[in-house]
């Protein structure tokens, strides 16, 4: 996907100042049936300039799979389009000396915030059948922070999307209502094996709910 320059350049001077790295695109088709929305890329993606390519991304890879998807039949993205980092002093385990690492980190609120008009002008191109927010971020940004992923996982939502009006700074209803079924994030698998059932389950059940 190629984003308007205007906007882009728009999004990257709010985030000078913040902990963000490089930008990557969303991929796919436009009009799929399923549009994947993750929360942002982490070190993996802006090397590979592939969303979800690391470790969870095997994983989606894997969900998608048992659902009858490939990576080619949907469009992947996420609400943050760059790299949200922290900056950690921590002891190296073999030489005893520290040293400065920058892990992945959940982007911010204002951080989705600066974001929303570019993932409002890329829902608008996509034109899915069905939105799959996977994770709390997603969710979040797509239905409000009322909605909790581990109370509606699976389950099929029928309702507009929160949309950012930027002439009054706030969130608002979309007109248009959108098919949404949101999922665990793929991550939450390899902290929590104990919920690689409930997840396949919901993936294999897909079929039957769009």
């Amino acid at each position: 996907m190629h984003y308007p320059s205007e906007l882009v350049a728009a999004i990257k001077a709010q985030t000078v100042d913040l902990k963000l790295e490089d930008f990557l695109e969303g991929a796919g088709p436009l009009h799929p049936h399923l549009m994947i929305v993750g929360e942002a890329p982490g070190r993996e993606e802006i090397e590979s300039h592939i969303p979800f390519h690391g470790a969870s991304g095997k994983e989606l890879m894997r969900f998608l799979n048992l659902a009858g998807y490939q990576r080619e039949d949907v469009y992947i993205t996420s609400v943050v389009r760059s790299r949200p980092y922290s900056i950690k002093q921590v002891k190296d385990r073999r030489t005893g000396k520290i040293v400065t690492k920058y892990p992945n980190r959940t982007p911010s609120n204002k951080e989705v915030r600066i974001y929303a008009p570019l993932f409002d002008w890329e829902l608008h191109q996509v034109q899915p059948d069905v939105i799959i927010p996977v994770g709390n971020t997603a969710l979040h940004r797509l239905l409000g922070p009322d909605e909790v992923i581990s109370a509606v996982h699976g389950q099929l939502i029928q309702h507009p999307v929160l949309e950012f009006n930027s002439a009054t700074g706030q969130y608002q209803w979309s007109q248009a209502s959108y098919q949404i079924v949101p999922m665990y994030h793929p991550a939450a698998v390899l902290y929590r094996r104990q919920l690689m059932p409930t997840v396949e389950a919901d993936w294999q059940q897909l079929s039957q709910l769009v």
